[in-house]
């Protein structure tokens, strides 16, 4: 006989908005595949449920191409917080669709949390110039940081959808050099960065790691798979001493949690 594991309603809500924004319900298929280490890349037609669930593809019309172990990793880092009382806002830097975001509010909204934000830092067009001569591995963003622009008002219409839209969430738009500094974020529980080139990390990384609250945590998306994204969290984990290790979530994001 089978056990059966009873989920609150809580959790099932925030199940459905997981796989709803990543294109697991409606079995969304990809436009581009990404290829995926021990795995042959055979460019699979339609949607795949394990490139989907390790973030190895970029869906058609899904809210994130994170994947589903890596919006767990947000799932469980956000109600660890709350459960702890750790105090502070969410926000994450690069949020295309806003998939990530959106599963944030949504927690909040769960759990019954009227008193944090949910921040939303990005341009809303696409990368700034990347730096091939300083970073080899930006090459891949030199001709097409403008193919990952997705505009303010498309983000805001996806929340306006899932009925999350309100004063809890908190749009900063522009270059991170221009907004994140003066930016009225008094601190923060959660930190997720996905900023892909070398100066945007180390611009969010400068700006907002200040902020983060003991107990709070630090999560990076394609830490173990971009260079420029690793060197600049490195770079910049050295000159602060941080030991703290780097923990894995499925081989690309890895987040570390402050010290209470």
């Amino acid at each position: 006989m089978h056990s059966t594991v009873v989920k609150t309603p809580r959790q099932l809500y925030v199940d459905l908005i997981k796989r709803s924004v990543a294109g697991i319900l409606d079995e969304d298929p990809p436009d581009v595949v990404l290829p995926m280490p021990g795995f042959v890349d055979r460019r699979p037609q339609g949607y795949n449920r394990l490139w989907r669930e390790r973030g190895r593809d970029i869906p058609s019309r899904a809210l994130t191409m994170i994947g589903l172990r890596r919006l767990e990793n947000i799932q469980a880092c956000a109600e660890k917080v709350l459960a702890d009382a750790i105090p502070g806002d969410f926000l994450e830097a690069g949020v295309w669709r806003g998939g990530a975001t959106l599963l944030m509010r949504a927690i909040l909204a769960a759990h019954g949390v009227y008193d944090r934000r949910v921040w939303l830092a990005d341009s809303f067009a696409g990368l700034p110039s990347a730096q091939p001569e300083r970073h080899p591995g930006e090459a891949i963003f030199a001709a097409e940081g403008g193919a990952l622009a997705v505009d303010e008002a498309t983000v805001r219409g996806h929340f306006q959808r899932y009925g999350l839209l309100d004063e809890q969430v908190c749009f900063l738009p522009g270059w991170f050099a221009d907004t994140l500094a003066g930016a009225p974020i008094q601190q923060l529980a959660l930190l997720r960065v996905d900023a892909d080139l070398y100066s945007s990390v180390t611009e969010v990384f400068h700006a907002l790691y200040p902020k983060v609250a003991p107990g709070g945590f630090v999560l990076v998306d394609d830490y173990f798979e971009l260079e420029a994204t690793r060197r600049a969290v490195d770079d910049y984990r050295d000159a602060l001493g941080i030991a703290l290790p780097v923990l894995p979530v499925d081989g690309n994001a890895g987040y570390w949690r402050l010290p209470r």
